[in-house]
């Protein structure tokens, strides 16, 4: 990285760290992806193979180390510290049926929330101590106290965002008011203006299919964008909406290890993330909607229609797209 290059990356709290343990878990990945591993099922379609707990393991002794005052909430069972100020939502290998398909399509997603409740916060992540930088002691009357937590049901804020996509070596990464970043090289949201020139990303369920509504929305998508992905990895959906490589994604009943990382990826590289209508995005919410934002009220008008039963606009012809498009260059 050249100089110019290293003195436009922000101080960093968390990522460092986080990274080299996202890219350590990353490359055991490689390894089992690369010899096979066999697979089980841990409920009736859902997968898990020994590269799964494997990385889990690896990841939740390595953030111990690291931050030992952290909470660590995994996909494969973990929880550990869950009354810490601070929790890493980790989902060890997002992509389980890609990667136990030999589909070179998966990642370690780490996500980290501050909760502490907002008014006790004492400063953002850049005023924040950073680990192993010493600074000088307060006397005793000025030491805050130990900050007040969330209730267990309510959302922290996210602070922290570490991607690895071991067959790519992409690394995504975010902090708080730092912006989105990619190998080192910051990212922003595309400016795709309306959904008939968007390319957009859904997922679908493993279990209880049959069940979910989405096969309705992916074909209004398919018909009404300029196409749809199913990648079968959340993470990496809205790690590329932040890169700007899709330009919105949707999905239902997601678990927050599905999206930590990948919500505040999106927000830091100026996208917009929501429920289906508009409202704000929970960690265990059942719906998830990301964007551009430029397309984001074309989005939510879409789904409030088919939710409605209403009749929904005809689907513009090739030729009435290219006026469009014509109209709005002349602008």
């Amino acid at each position: 990285m050249s100089g110019a290059q290293a003195a436009a990356m922000p101080e960093w709290v968390w990522v460092p760290k986080a990274a080299r343990i996202a890219r350590e878990a990353g490359a055991r990945l490689r390894e089992f992806f690369a010899e096979g591993v066999a697979t089980e099922y841990k409920s009736d379609v859902d997968l898990v193979t020994v590269a799964d707990r494997s990385s889990e393991k690896l990841i939740r002794e390595r953030l111990t180390e690291a931050f030992p005052e952290h909470g660590i909430f995994g996909e494969e069972g973990t929880r550990e510290r869950l009354d810490a100020d601070f929790r890493w939502y980790v989902d060890p290998l997002d992509g389980t049926t890609n990667f136990a398909h030999g589909f070179p399509q998966f990642c370690v997603s780490l996500g980290l929330e501050d909760r502490r409740v907002q008014e006790d916060r004492r400063a953002s992540s850049a005023e924040l101590q950073r680990p192993g930088q010493n600074q000088p002691q307060r006397k005793e009357q000025n030491q805050p106290q130990r900050p007040a937590r969330l209730a267990p049901d309510e959302d922290g804020t996210l602070v922290a965002a570490i991607l690895y996509d071991p067959m790519r070596d992409e690394l995504f990464a975010a902090e708080r008011g730092r912006g989105a970043w990619l190998n080192g090289h910051p990212i922003r949201v595309s400016r795709v203006p309306e959904l008939s020139e968007a390319l957009v990303a859904t997922g679908f369920p493993s279990r209880k299919r049959h069940e979910n509504p989405n096969i309705h929305f992916y074909q209004e998508f398919t018909l009404r964008s300029h196409g749809v992905r199913r990648a079968g990895s959340a993470a990496l959906d809205l790690a590329y909406v932040a890169a700007g490589r899709l330009d919105g994604y949707w999905e239902f009943n997601l678990n927050p290890w599905d999206t930590a990382a990948g919500i505040l990826l999106v927000k830091e590289a100026g996208g917009r993330a929501t429920d289906f209508s508009g409202g704000p995005f929970r960690l265990d919410s059942r719906e998830i909607l990301a964007s551009n934002g430029l397309i984001h009220t074309e989005l939510m008008g879409l789904f409030e229609d088919m939710f409605a039963g209403r009749k929904l606009s005809p689907i513009l012809t090739p030729q009435e797209l290219a006026g469009r498009r014509a109209k709005r260059k002349a602008r």
